[in-house]
């Protein structure tokens, strides 16, 4: 059976994901506070001041300390500063299922090495660590970009839910290795 996850450190080249914190909130406000188009597709409205992103920020925390959900902050390895998140939520350790959730990158660094090594640190720390049996990501239809950077990494479309009418994305153990070796590419490209 796969273990639950905790807070933990991911290092990478790139980045460092770190547990969620408030004190992260100023950098990642000026990552992607205002920014309409980071925000689009996220549960939570667009925070215009650093206050609305740290009551984001608390509501998070308050999952991580009810043990619902792990909260990364992703901070950049060259300056240190907080650029996004991702978490970890919804696992379901009798059937080895966890979703990866809640990612935001400030637009700076969409579509790079930072976002690439975030989904290779997560997946390898859910997959090669916790030992799940596979990743789920729950995505509105609309957002194309999301769609396509997961598929990208080479999830597959294998539902869709009427009541949210998000689709559902999923990455299995046995398609975990090929998935590994394309991020792994990419990153050595970047």
């Amino acid at each position: 059976m796969p273990s639950a996850p905790g807070p933990t450190v991911l290092a990478g080249r790139h980045v460092r994901l770190e547990p969620l914190a408030e004190s992260h909130v100023p950098d990642l406000f000026e990552a992607g506070g205002r920014d309409e188009e980071v925000w689009r597709w996220l549960s939570a409205p667009t925070p215009r001041t650093e206050a609305e992103l740290r009551g984001i920020v608390s509501g998070r925390l308050k999952d991580v300390e009810d043990g619902k959900r792990v909260a990364f902050a992703v901070l950049s390895q060259d300056g240190g500063t907080a650029i996004g998140t991702t978490n970890l939520h919804s696992w379901h350790r009798a059937d080895g299922r966890i979703e990866i959730g809640g990612t935001w990158f400030g637009r700076k660094w969409w579509r790079t090495a930072a976002n690439t090594e975030t989904k290779l640190l997560t997946m390898s720390y859910v997959f090669e660590a916790l030992d799940y049996a596979a990743v789920v990501w729950r995505i509105g239809p609309g957002n194309l970009r999301s769609r396509e950077a997961i598929t990208r990494v080479g999830a597959t479309l294998t539902g869709s839910e009427p009541e949210t009418g998000l689709l559902t994305y999923t990455m299995r153990l046995a398609e975990w290795p090929a998935a590994k070796k394309r991020l792994s590419e990419r990153l050595a490209r970047a």
